[in-house]
């Protein structure tokens, strides 16, 4: 702003020169003839030294006296003008300047932003006002990224007075670590990727991204809790698609009537919920296994089970009868692995191995082609395949958690590379280990409520003996007085899932262990409470 004052001021004084020889101030640039008499002063005085050959150096002498008074007439009447000509110039840029002054003390520091551009402005500004978790300003300069900020889910933020919601497995408590690794699990996708239907036409599963194929596989080598040499690996919309499209592939489609699903109780509440939920001639929910009778079924295993932890094998067995092991829970967080699991067909999902629920993705390790054929038939016909976005996402997560366990024969934090670990297995149980502490020291406190006792094994991960720390608390009301302990808790603003819904007692509820810290601290301290 500066500079252009300066530039406006040159060029009016050099409009006052050309108008009239002279501007009337005090200002220091030469008018042209005042340049032009400097040049040609030297001369003169390098010369006799004498005004009259100054004269004659300049040009030729006057010729006569009318000449010299028109000349001096021409030069009053300029004169004359000046001041009114500048005047005016005078007044238009004092005014002109005063404008360009407000406008650079008011206006904006930054030009105004399009729709798109201020879209852009909230992914990612420099912030040299931030502060870290633990106070410490960051570094000056550091982008910060406003999104990251937000919670990733709408429940708002717990108080003590806070109504705690620990109904659903939301994996929240993971966002801490996935906070840390930095753009290890982070992934762009240009507008020309993933448009096609198509991922693999030579796969028996056609929408499975061969990435997400080869991560999957990878993970379970670098874990141990599943084969998959011989397997099919099929992608879903979470593992309930996948259940579902077990349910359909084994069921024989010209039988005189539905399939019986069963589970042993207490089950998955959903089990029930989803058979039944479009009320197919193929299939129907049996209740539990344990007091089913016949031979064609087929048996829901989850194991460790949901709702109480417990290591399950199936409890039928028939010639008729088919299985589908729901292995969701089987990671090194929540339970030792002491075996290579190997059965016909698996379902995982990201959701509870590594916390990504919105991500929406699970897959399924099946042995035999014609059921996976038919298991990729129903996703075909229910969703057209999976989204490929969620996939490649899905793919680098899981990659970054391989890749925090290679070269395993290291225990130090950094790898050979010099990059530091993020193990996520070591994270959620240590996690686990705390929270599992921290509920049987509130209940324990509390006195009228009970958990299932603690089992141990030997985790072959780990190659060490590890406690079963299960993703939610199988907690049982032991007061006299209370027959439905949801409601109970209901009444001191603590929200769980009744027993019911499992084919349980309504003395038991289940209760989530993966929320958030805040949530966690909060519903302990209430329960220790509680007598």
């Amino acid at each position: 702003m500066a500079l252009l004052q300066r530039r406006v001021i040159g060029l009016v004084q050099r409009m006052l020169a050309s108008a009239g020889g002279g501007c009337g101030c005090d200002c220091d640039e030469p008018s042209r003839e005042e340049e032009h008499a400097d040049a040609v002063a030297p001369v003169t005085a390098n010369g006799n030294g004498g005004g009259a050959a100054g004269v004659s150096l300049r040009g030729e002498k006057l010729r006569d006296s009318q000449v010299s008074v028109e000349k001096d007439a021409g030069r009053s009447l300029a004169a004359g003008a000046t001041p009114l000509l500048f005047t005016a110039i005078f007044v238009s840029v004092a005014l002109n300047v005063a404008l360009a002054h407000l406008l650079h003390r008011y206006a904006p520091s930054h030009p105004a932003a399009s729709p798109d551009r201020q879209r852009d402005t909230c992914v990612h500004q420099p912030d040299t006002s931030r502060q870290s978790e633990d106070g410490a300003a960051a570094p000056v300069g550091e982008l910060k990224y406003r999104s990251a900020s937000a919670p990733s889910t709408g429940k708002p933020a717990v108080t003590a007075d806070s109504v705690i919601n620990l109904d659903h497995g939301d994996p929240t408590m993971f966002e801490a670590f996935w906070r840390e690794t930095g753009d290890a699990a982070e992934i762009v996708i240009p507008g020309w990727q993933t448009m096609s239907y198509f991922s693999d036409v030579s796969n028996v599963c056609w929408f499975l991204e061969p990435g997400f194929d080869q991560q999957v596989r990878r993970l379970h080598r670098t874990v141990g809790n599943a084969a998959v040499d011989g397997y099919h690996v099929l992608v879903g919309t979470g593992s309930t698609q996948l259940f579902m499209a077990a349910l359909y592939a084994l069921s024989p489609p010209n039988a005189g009537e539905p399939m019986s699903v069963v589970s042993t109780a207490p089950y998955y509440s959903s089990y029930p919920a989803v058979t039944d939920f479009l009320r197919s001639g193929l299939f129907r929910w049996g209740g539990d296994a344990n007091s089913f009778e016949g031979e064609s079924y087929i048996e829901l295993v989850c194991s460790p089970n949901n709702p109480d932890g417990a290591i399950r094998e199936a409890a039928l067995s028939s010639d008729a009868g088919k299985a589908v092991h729901d292995l969701a829970y089987y990671w090194p967080q929540y339970t030792p692995i002491t075996r290579r699991a190997d059965h016909d067909i698996m379902l995982f999902t990201v959701s509870k191995s590594t916390g990504h629920a919105g991500t929406r993705i699970g897959w399924a390790l099946v042995k035999d082609r014609e059921v996976a054929r038919r298991m990729t038939k129903f996703v075909e016909l229910n969703t057209i395949g999976v989204s490929k976005d969620s996939q490649l996402r899905a793919a680098k997560v899981l990659k970054a958690v391989s890749d925090g366990y290679d070269d395993n024969e290291e225990d130090d934090e950094y790898s050979s590379s010099g990059a530091r670990r993020h193990r996520l297995f070591d994270f959620g149980r240590r996690k686990m280990v705390e929270r599992w502490s921290m509920l049987r020291a509130a209940a324990a406190a509390s006195g009228i409520f009970s958990l299932p006792e603690e089992t141990t094994g030997h985790c072959n991960f780990g190659d060490e003996t590890a406690a079963n720390n299960p993703a939610f608390a199988w907690l049982r009301c032991d007061r006299e007085d209370v027959e439905d302990c949801a409601g109970f808790l209901r009444g001191h603003k603590i929200l769980t899932r009744c027993g019911s819904q499992f084919g349980a007692d309504r003395r038991y509820v289940r209760v989530s262990m993966l929320d958030r810290d805040d949530a966690f601290d909060f519903f302990v301290r209430r329960l220790a409470s509680l007598k």
